[in-house]
């Protein structure tokens, strides 16, 4: 390095770096590699790791290269996470393909990239006997077979020059160089080489000629099928992994993506179409990473602590190791007199309640949001004294005499509960704001986007659909610089993103704000697999419930019913506006004789998810009934 180009020290790194650029080393002398840090090998590593554990691990290098189940996976599209086979434009284009090789899935990597893209269809319409296939030459058959006389790579190129003009190794590779700079006077040389060299060989010199402009064509964008290989491979292996170990597969692909919280949304309602089953974090469960649990060969992932958001990576191994080295929390108390709040500190205990972590020692999670000042505290002082080495000058169960009381607060219920899961999970996970009204939305035709999907398949072009807003993407058209929208509802089976053309956002736009329960009215249109919506109206929920169509059977046992509870959940839901909302009525059951009462409450009511969240939450509730 020293003797051939000049170097300069990077104070962030202990290893000189040359001051030519890629273009100019080669001409100094160097060699030039390229390695890639590909965290899709972190993927494989970890999974790995899992199977490991239940004796199931594979050699990725040894799989079989005609695994059905990988081809069957890559066909449907569903490859959201496999290595350079997630796009949405490259799912689409695996649907058409139906790759059922690994030197298919070569050929789509090389050919999904600016340039050779045209001859996607090209060679699809070649492979299922669409088009003839045209090998410019019968001398090239055998090089072109592979992929349908379309040329793809760098190496197809410098074979071409050898069979139909003579080239040699070194002037074949020259070729390729020269083709991919495109440089007018050495073109022009290497043109007059190849159609002299095909001469030689019989080729009259306006075919050769013609072979030769199309060959520089393609050369242009020529792909290097080695490099192309090794990548197919890696897209066969954790293509392999979703399609056979799906378990194993999505824990340790949102494990890569741990603080990524729009990713781990993405992975989580596609392991909802795996059915793999995502476990909430749990203090006594959960790890500081995302893990795998596994009861009577029935899968699922453990929600890292780590990815819960102001929680923090370092913070929850340090709670993992509490753990093991002095078993499982008992209750809040233990937990906090065993870990350091330097770790664990106030963000962090509130992000943990807010997730649920706490549920399984602790499951009032506002009780310990609102009084997490009061929790610390004591963490602290707990802390200080294990510091200052003092013993307690009371024994056995006076040991706890000073944890605090926590005052006594009503739990949060339904969408209120679930909202402040949303801002430290950054998805609905252990539940949705509309699995209360679901019922309520049938009766009004809305489907859901887990029917909504095969029925688009199947024809059906037009829904009533619901979801809470997830996120509402404004974006300006190329051709009239009118604003049209990409929004995303998240339903109780899944999320769907819905395009709002500009006349349909201008109607709709100020009710489409992220957090809104909203009724969407929309087109749906399948194609090649793939099942688009396109809104046509929307509407706030609250209209849907104001419906006066809509009522509520509240069925409770006249042993444990606490009227008052009741009283004040109904008075915070009443309708302050005329036939507005629904009538509710008490169903009493457990009275003398086996008798049941039906008793009508006056007044109309809000009768949306938080209303009925908090009524199945009131002491005697048996069961909410839509009337």
């Amino acid at each position: 390095l020293t003797e051939l180009v000049p170097l300069y020290q990077d104070p962030r790194s202990t290893i000189p770096a040359s001051q030519f650029n890629m273009k100019w080393v080669e001409p100094a002398g160097l060699v030039k590699f390229d390695f890639l840090g590909l965290k899709t090998l972190t993927v494989l590593d970890r999974a790995r790791g899992y199977l490991e554990r239940r004796g199931a691990a594979r050699d990725w290098n040894s799989l079989p290269l005609d695994d059905a189940r990988t081809y069957e996976l890559m066909a449907s599209g569903q490859t959201v996470g496999v290595f350079q086979l997630e796009s949405q434009g490259m799912r689409d284009t695996l649907r058409k393909m139906r790759c059922g090789s690994i030197e298919e899935i070569t050929a789509l990597i090389s050919l999904y990239r600016p340039g050779p893209m045209e001859m996607i269809d090209t060679y699809i319409d070649r492979k299922f006997g669409r088009a003839e296939v045209d090998y410019l030459h019968p001398s090239l058959k055998e090089v072109l077979t592979e992929t349908y006389g379309v040329i793809i790579y760098q190496e197809q190129v410098m074979k071409i020059a050898q069979i139909l003009a003579g080239y040699s190794l070194g002037e074949a590779d020259l070729l390729r160089r020269a083709m991919g700079k495109k440089k007018k006077e050495e073109m022009d040389f290497q043109r007059l080489r190849f159609v002299k060299g095909a001469a030689e060989k019989a080729v009259p010199e306006a075919q050769s000629g013609s072979i030769f402009d199309l060959v520089a064509k393609f050369a242009g964008y020529g792909f290097n099928k080695s490099h192309a290989a090794a990548y197919a491979l890696i897209s066969f292996q954790t293509g392999w992994l979703k399609a056979n170990q799906p378990v194993e597969f999505f824990a340790a692909s949102m494990s890569l993506d741990l603080s990524n919280t729009d990713k781990l949304a993405v992975f989580y309602q596609d392991a909802k179409r795996f059915d793999v089953p995502v476990l909430a974090p749990d203090i006594n469960r959960s790890s500081a990473d995302f893990d795998v649990a596994w009861d009577d060969d029935k899968g699922a992932v453990l929600y890292a602590l780590g990815a819960i958001r102001n929680v923090g990576l370092e913070a929850m191994k340090h709670v993992i190791e509490v753990r093991e080295t002095g078993g499982r929390f008992a209750d809040i108390f233990d937990f906090l007199e065993r870990v350091d709040p330097r770790s664990v500190n106030k963000r962090a205990l509130e992000g943990l309640a807010k997730a649920g972590a706490f549920d399984s020692i602790h499951p009032n999670r506002r009780q310990l949001l609102e009084q997490a000042d009061v929790l610390m505290a004591y963490c602290q002082s707990v802390a200080a004294e294990r510091a200052s080495s003092q013993v307690s000058l009371f024994g056995g169960d006076q040991a706890h005499a000073a944890r605090p009381r926590l005052k006594s607060v009503e739990p949060w219920v339904g969408p209120e509960r679930l909202d402040h899961e949303l801002s430290a999970v950054g998805f609905y996970l252990s539940g949705h704001p509309l699995d209360e009204m679901t019922s309520a939305l049938k009766r009004k035709r809305v489907t859901f986007v887990a029917e909504a999907i095969p029925l688009a398949e199947s024809g059906h072009e037009a829904f009533q659909m619901a979801g809470v807003v997830r996120r509402k993407q404004e974006r300006a058209s190329a051709r009239t610089g009118e604003k049209f929208a990409f929004v995303t509802f998240s339903d109780p089976t899944g999320e769907f993103e819905c395009l709002f053309p500009p006349e349909q956002l201008r109607k709709c736009r100020e009710v489409l704000e992220p957090g809104a329960s909203v009724m969407v009215r929309v087109r749906a249109k399948s194609s090649e697999g793939e099942v688009r919506f396109f809104g046509d109206d929307a509407s706030q929920m609250d209209n849907l419930l104001d419906d006066a169509n809509i009522g509520l059977r509240i069925h409770v046992s006249a042993r444990s019913a606490d009227a008052e509870a009741l009283k004040a959940r109904l008075e915070r839901a009443r309708s302050g506006a005329i036939g507005k909302g629904g009538e509710v009525s008490l169903m009493i059951a457990g009275l003398e004789q086996g008798r049941e009462v039906e008793v009508k409450i006056p007044g109309r009511y809000r009768l949306d998810g938080a209303l009925r969240g908090a009524l199945k939450s009131a002491p005697g509730v048996v069961m909410l009934e839509d009337a």
